[in-house]
C-alpha cells in the first residue's frame, strides 16, 4: 500500500467541516434544554426512545443472525480480522448475517459498547460469485465507520439532526470518508468501483457496466429537484461517490484509473 497515509489524510475535509457545526448546533441545544424541565423530558424521549428500539432490533439480529467466526465462514473472518489489523481496530467487531428479501446494503452499528456489522445476506453471497474483493470493499467501508467513530458520534450530535440539511451533510462526508478509507486499505480501486456500482445496479450485471457513461449520464442529471433529493438524503449519489473515491486513489495514493478497454468504453473488472 503506498503510500503510507495517516488517518487524517484519508478524512474527507467536509467531514470535519460538519462535525464541528453539528457539535456547535447539539451543544446550544442541550443547553436549551437543560434549563428548562419540559427540555429535560425532551432529553429522555430524545435518547430514551431510540435507545430501546435499538436495543430490541439488535437483540433480534443476535438472536436470528449468523454470526462468522473462525468456525463460520472462516476464510471470511480472517480476511476481516486481517483488515482490523490494518486499520488499526484494536478488536475485530460482532460480525452477523441476515436474510434482506434481496436488498443490497450492510451497516455498522454498537450494542451495549460492542462494535457490530451486519451484512445482508444478497451481498454477502458475493463470496459464491468471485466477488471476494468486493466484499471486502463493503465490509472495509462499515469498518471505517467504527474506527471513525461515526456511530457514538452520531448520537452526540444527535439534536443536530432537527435542522434541515446540517445531519445529512455531515452523513453523507462520513461516506466520502469511509469509501476513502476502505479503498486505501483494501488497495483496490477496481473493486472499490466494482462494489459501488453494485449498489446501482444488483450483484450480477456490475461487472458490466460501462462506468465512464455511468459517470457521464449522472453530469446530465440537473435541476431543482435532483438537487433537493440529494440534500435530503444521508448517502452520496453513487456516481459522486464513484468520481471521488477514483479521484482519491488516484491523486493522493497514486493508484491509476483503468484504461478503456478497447476504443470506446471501460468495463471494470477485479
Amino acid at each position: 500500500m503506498s503510500p503510507n497515509l495517516a488517518e487524517g489524510a484519508l478524512v474527507h475535509k467536509k467531514e470535519k467541516r460538519y462535525f464541528v457545526l453539528c457539535l456547535l448546533v447539539s451543544l446550544g441545544l442541550y443547553v436549551a434544554l437543560i434549563v428548562s424541565v419540559i427540555g429535560i423530558l425532551w432529553l429522555v424521549l430524545l435518547f430514551g426512545v431510540p435507545f430501546v428500539l435499538h436495543a430490541l432490533a439488535m437483540a433480534h439480529l443476535r438472536k436470528n443472525g449468523v454470526r462468522l467466526s473462525a468456525h463460520q465462514f472462516p476464510q471470511v473472518y480472517e480476511r476481516i480480522k486481517t483488515l482490523c489489523a490494518d486499520m488499526g481496530l484494536p478488536t475485530v467487531p460482532d460480525v452477523y448475517v441476515i436474510e434482506s428479501g434481496g436488498l443490497l446494503n450492510a451497516f455498522a452499528t454498537r450494542f451495549f459498547g460492542r462494535n457490530m456489522v451486519v451484512l445482508y445476506a444478497d451481498i454477502f453471497d458475493l463470496i459464491l460469485r468471485g466477488g471476494n474483493d468486493e466484499l471486502d470493499f463493503v465490509i472495509a467501508h462499515e469498518l471505517a465507520h467504527l474506527k471513525r467513530r461515526h456511530i457514538t458520534k452520531n448520537l452526540l450530535l444527535l439534536p443536530a439532526n432537527w435542522i434541515p440539511f446540517l445531519s445529512q451533510a455531515y452523513a453523507r462526508a462520513c461516506e466520502y470518508t469511509c469509501d476513502r478509507m476502505a479503498a486505501y486499505h483494501t488497495g483496490n480501486l477496481a473493486a472499490a468501483t466494482n462494489g459501488l456500482v453494485m449498489l446501482a445496479i444488483g450483484k450480477t450485471l456490475f461487472r458490466h457496466v460501462n462506468v465512464d457513461e455511468y459517470l457521464r449520464q449522472s453530469e446530465k442529471e440537473t435541476g431543482f429537484f435532483v438537487w433537493l433529493a440529494e440534500k435530503l438524503v444521508t448517502h452520496p449519489p453513487l456516481p459522486k461517490r464513484l468520481a471521488e473515491v477514483q479521484r482519491f486513489m488516484e491523486n493522493v495514493v497514486g493508484t491509476p484509473v483503468l484504461p478503456p478497454a478497447g476504443t470506446t468504453e471501460r468495463l471494470v473488472k477485479s
